[in-house]
């Protein structure tokens, strides 16, 4: 019906290609325009001016010899005033950027380690955007943005990058571990150490409390029973000392048995033979000249 009343419609962010006779006139911008058909005038085409987005794959290899998949993704657009441009000179505009692509990429990359790649590829992306800048403005098309969405190398490259990342992590992970339990060590180490000290200082003051508490009770003793000497109190604290021993040893229930000198006349033996070592002891050291050693007694012959 267009057609009819020569009249056409051009659609918002779109642009019309008039021609008069196959050859170009104007460019139609969107609204209502008259077309006198039979005077040869006619709608060559359109022409879209909306942003468009064009995602590209190329295979390349790196510097260490790793083939990766390379993708970008191209945004651009036709230029209002240079439709005409974008229109005629361009037989396939997508194919024409798709081959820069390729080529800038494929110029770009095999210069870089793989592990470069992936860390410049902002890099590689701004010298595509600069390449198709300078190419395609002279066709009409404006270059808005060029992204590097993704380097994907081989399979087996990624499990062994993955491996290598993890026997790193698991390294590191060890030595972590192996520190740590160092510092436990060295802390139960100090502990003990800090634990038998105070054992020691606990058991020397409890020797020194207990050698006051003799002396105490030897000299009230003395003092309140006339009399006595100083070896009769030291045999009645034994005495109780050895019966205050067989109780604690009677009324635990984890005891082993013990064989001791069960009779009250055996702690007067042990008062003796401590008596003796101090006295042999004390001779020694006030004559250590006159002191012999005893001759080994033979056996018969």
């Amino acid at each position: 019906m267009g057609n009819a009343c020569c009249c056409v419609q051009v659609d918002q962010s779109t642009v019309a290609i008039k021609e008069k006779f196959g050859k170009f006139v104007s460019v139609l911008k969107p609204g209502c325009h008259c077309m006198p058909w039979f005077l040869g005038h006619q709608v060559r085409g359109h022409l879209s001016l909306r942003v468009q987005q064009l995602d590209v794959r190329c295979e390349t290899k790196t510097k260490d010899n790793v083939f990766v998949h390379v993708v970008a993704s191209i945004q651009y657009l036709a230029l209002a005033e240079k439709a005409s441009d974008a229109f005629y000179k361009l037989s396939n505009t997508r194919s024409q950027i798709q081959a820069y692509v390729f080529d800038v990429i494929r110029a770009n990359v095999p210069k870089l380690d793989l592990d470069d790649a992936f860390e410049q590829k902002n890099d590689i992306a701004k010298a595509v955007e600069e390449e198709l800048e300078k190419a395609m403005s002279a066709y009409g098309y404006e270059i808005i943005q060029t992204l590097i969405t993704d380097i994907a190398p081989d399979d087996h490259v990624k499990r062994a990058m993955n491996e290598i990342n993890a026997a790193a992590r698991m390294r590191l992970a060890t030595n972590e571990k192996a520190e740590a339990e160092k510092i436990m060590q060295i802390k139960r180490a100090e502990g003990e150490a800090e634990s038998k000290y105070l054992a020691g200082v606990g058991i020397a003051r409890q020797r020194q409390a207990i050698v006051d508490g003799l002396r105490e009770s030897v000299l009230g003793f003395s003092e309140t029973v006339p009399g006595t000497t100083a070896k009769d109190v030291l045999d009645m604290v034994l005495i109780t000392q050895y019966f205050d021993t067989m109780k604690e040893i009677g009324a635990s229930s984890k005891s082993s048995a013990v064989f001791v000198p069960h009779g009250p006349g055996a702690v007067s033996d042990v008062a003796a033979q401590i008596r003796s070592g101090l006295l042999q002891a004390d001779a020694v050291q006030n004559h250590p000249a006159h002191v012999q050693a005893r001759p080994r007694p033979h056996g018969p012959k």
